[in-house]
Formats: structure tokens, C-alpha cells, sequence
């Protein structure tokens, strides 16, 4: 197995990187994320835990240490459980280009790449 994979059950999973769109609008308000997409308008507030995922999306570190590190051992949850919930959530959001989703670290562009 390679460095980017992970394994669940019998079945191997590439590992995700997530990283925040520049291309929305967030504030943390009262314990809750509110997030508007630029893309198509769309809103969502972020419970507890959906926020330290949003939180914790650097872009570098894989989605399974942000679950193993920061849900599991925070939040009264089963493992296996909070690695599904995580998946669902990254990928309802990287469908409205909020969350960023790669198989390989995600590094910010190069003001050279950008233009």
C-alpha cells in the first residue's frame, strides 16, 4: 500500500487532501461556521464537528489524521462512523467548490502559476 491510500475492511481507499476554495465567503459565529459559495450562492452553517474539518483543511493533511486527530478522540463517536460522515461532508461541499479534494497535498498557487 502506498503512502496516499488507506485501507477500510477489504476494500483500499486513495487517501483525501481537502483545502478551503478561495471562492467563498466564511465567518465563525457563535460556535457555528456560515459558508456562502461565489460560485452559486449557496449557504451552509457547519455544525460542531463539520467545522473542525473546514478548520482543519490545510490542504496537507489527509483527511483521515483530521478524523483520527481531531473528531475521534473530541467527539463521542465511533471511528468507522465519523470517517464515513467525514467523506459525505467533504464531498457535499467539494460539489459546490467550497472544500478542494485531491489525491496529493494541495499547495497554494505560485503568483507565476496564477497568471
Amino acid at each position: 500500500m502506498g503512502d496516499n491510500t488507506i485501507a477500510a475492511g477489504d476494500n483500499v481507499i486513495a487517501e483525501k487532501y481537502i483545502a478551503r476554495s478561495s471562492a467563498i465567503a466564511a465567518r465563525l459565529i457563535g460556535g457555528e461556521m456560515m459558508i456562502m459559495s461565489a460560485v452559486d450562492s449557496t449557504f451552509f452553517t457547519l455544525n460542531e464537528v463539520a467545522t473542525v474539518i473546514w478548520q482543519a483543511a490545510d490542504g496537507c493533511t489527509p483527511l483521515s489524521d483530521i478524523v483520527a486527530s481531531r473528531i475521534y478522540p473530541e467527539f463521542e463517536v465511533d471511528a468507522e462512523q465519523a470517517g464515513r460522515d467525514a467523506e459525505q461532508f467533504v464531498s457535499d461541499l467539494s460539489q459546490h467548490g467550497i472544500l478542494l479534494v485531491s489525491e496529493k497535498p494541495i499547495t497554494p498557487a505560485s503568483p507565476s502559476e496564477a497568471a
